[in-house]
């Protein structure tokens, strides 16, 4: 492994505030982006002359963007610089997202999503910014901020979309974050240092290959897997191409001199576990975003729905939204104090509750707002928690292609939530192609259960003391400090034994 670059010192106070605030906005720009087309579907495709099919080719070519280049740009990131990375990346978000407010057809419209999944790798660029440039008592709470803000641009996006296409039209949802976009590409031309942490070395392009094919294979096959058919051979032909990629991507990356992904990270328990949350988080996430906006807007006629519109049925999403944005800088807090297990068990509880209150009962319009305010509240702690698991558990020259991991775990996890529960949906409808109340009731049970797992997993993640002990042992150095508590005198030679 090349040497790391130690970082300069650290920035004044203002300095460092105004780099968080361009990260957010970047952060938060991507985040709307990427949910603020699906409640707009239908009325593009009504616009563009598409099929429902063919629409679909906006989220998924969105989708396979970002699993494809999050690592690849991550892993650029730690070699040439992560603010040169990231002007290059969120320059390519203004015109994916200029492109996109002036497409003419669908197939523009797709070229535009492409461009602005490359920006899936603001995030892991993001983390390592933060901490490189940082002090060390406000990374934790600064990671917990940008975490949570994907989370809470996601939901932004599902509210706003509705009152954005009645009152304006769907070209307003590219230029309104084109706004943001521009913002935080001039505070990171104009003000954000290039920080001195990288680790030199080669892009290894066999293996972001082998990983982009395995990557496309799995989630093309997830996301049409509903309208092409489980059982289609299309679809497990692509499925058995992505394990099949993914394993060969393995042994490669174990045998080349600079892999992509250093296989050794991913050994690391406080890595793998943040990861499996992240696979699972993506799914409870998006399986909330389906399931409640849709229940909400059924006819109250059916006997369970409740007869909202587009736009009232994102405003109850608002109260998911507002917990995230006071649970992912308490989540930081919590890192800093006790670790990211606490947090991120806490958060898998939240959340299995936010499903199995409705799983129970969801009759009344508090029981969605109650499972709504603790869906937020676990998202925005665990998001918060598992970014800043992976940062504490990987060197800093390491940082981009960790974190992009975590990102893909996300990604590929909202795909298979998105498409389990559109598939619970269509299998339990009306002749009339309705869902039935026990479309929604499988559903959240469905999420229930896989949140459980999200309970196990943060049970798995290590004490902070045992997680840089594990870490050296792996091989991994330059590690950052543990949290206060945890200075204690024997653990300069817990780490020498771990080396030995």
């Amino acid at each position: 492994m090349a040497q790391t670059i130690k970082s300069p010192a650290r920035g004044t106070a203002r300095h460092g505030n105004l780099l968080v605030l361009y990260l957010s906005l970047g952060g938060l720009a991507f985040a709307v982006l990427q949910s603020l087309v699906a409640p707009a579907m239908a009325t593009i495709a009504r616009d563009l002359n598409a099929t429902t099919g063919d629409i679909s080719w906006i989220l998924t070519a969105y989708l396979l963007s970002a699993s494809v280049l999050t690592p690849i740009l991550g892993r650029l990131g730690d070699m040439v610089g992560k603010r040169r990375v990231l002007i290059g990346v969120l320059a390519t978000l203004a015109v994916g997202t200029l492109l996109a407010a002036l497409a003419p057809n669908l197939a523009v419209l797709i070229v535009a999503r492409v461009l602005q999944g490359a920006a899936g790798a603001v995030m892991p660029l993001s983390i390592g910014i933060v901490r490189d440039e940082l002090p060390r008592d406000r990374v934790g709470v600064t990671i917990g901020l940008l975490s949570a803000i994907f989370g809470i641009g996601a939901g932004v996006g599902i509210v706003a979309a509705g009152p954005i296409v009645e009152n304006l039209s769907w070209h307003w949802l590219f230029w309104l974050p084109l706004v943001l976009v521009v913002i935080a590409l001039l505070g990171a031309i104009f003000g954000m240092p290039d920080s001195a942490v990288r680790t030199p070395g080669r892009l290894d392009v066999l293996g972001a290959g082998i990983l982009s094919v395995s990557l496309v294979a799995l989630l093309l096959a997830i996301s049409k897997g509903q309208s092409w058919g489980w059982a289609a051979g299309s679809t497990i032909g692509l499925l058995a191409l992505g394990v099949v990629a993914l394993v060969v991507f393995i042994v490669v990356e174990m045998r080349v001199r600079e892999p992509l992904i250093d296989m050794r990270l991913l050994a690391i328990r406080g890595v793998w576990t943040a990861n499996l949350v992240a696979l699972i988080f993506g799914f409870a996430m998006f399986g909330t975003f389906v399931l409640v906006p849709t229940l909400l807007q059924l006819p109250a006629a059916t006997g369970y729905g409740f007869g909202k519109s587009v736009s009232e049925a994102g405003l109850f999403l608002l109260p998911t939204t507002l917990t995230m944005v006071v649970f992912g800088p308490l989540a930081g807090m919590l890192v800093r104090r006790f670790g990211p297990k606490l947090p991120l068990f806490l958060g898998a509880v939240a959340v299995t509750g936010a499903f199995l209150l409705p799983a129970l009962a969801h009759g009344e319009l508090w029981q969605i707002v109650a499972s709504g305010l603790l869906t937020g509240a676990g998202i925005g702690l665990a998001f918060a928690a598992m970014s800043n698991a992976v940062i504490e558990a990987v060197p800093a020259g390491q940082t981009g292609e960790a974190s992009s991991v975590n990102a893909i775990a996300r990604t590929i996890g909202s795909s298979i939530g998105t498409a389990v529960i559109a598939a619970v949906i269509s299998s339990h409808s009306t002749p009339q192609g309705l869902p039935t109340d026990d479309a929604f009731t499988v559903g959240f049970w469905v999420c229930a259960g896989v949140a459980v797992l999200a309970i196990a997993a943060a049970l798995a993640v290590p004490s902070a003391h045992r997680r840089h002990v594990e870490a050296v042992a792996h091989g991994v150095d330059d590690l950052p400090p543990e949290p206060e508590e945890l200075h204690l005198p024997h653990l300069h030679h817990h780490k020498e034994d771990a080396r030995n």
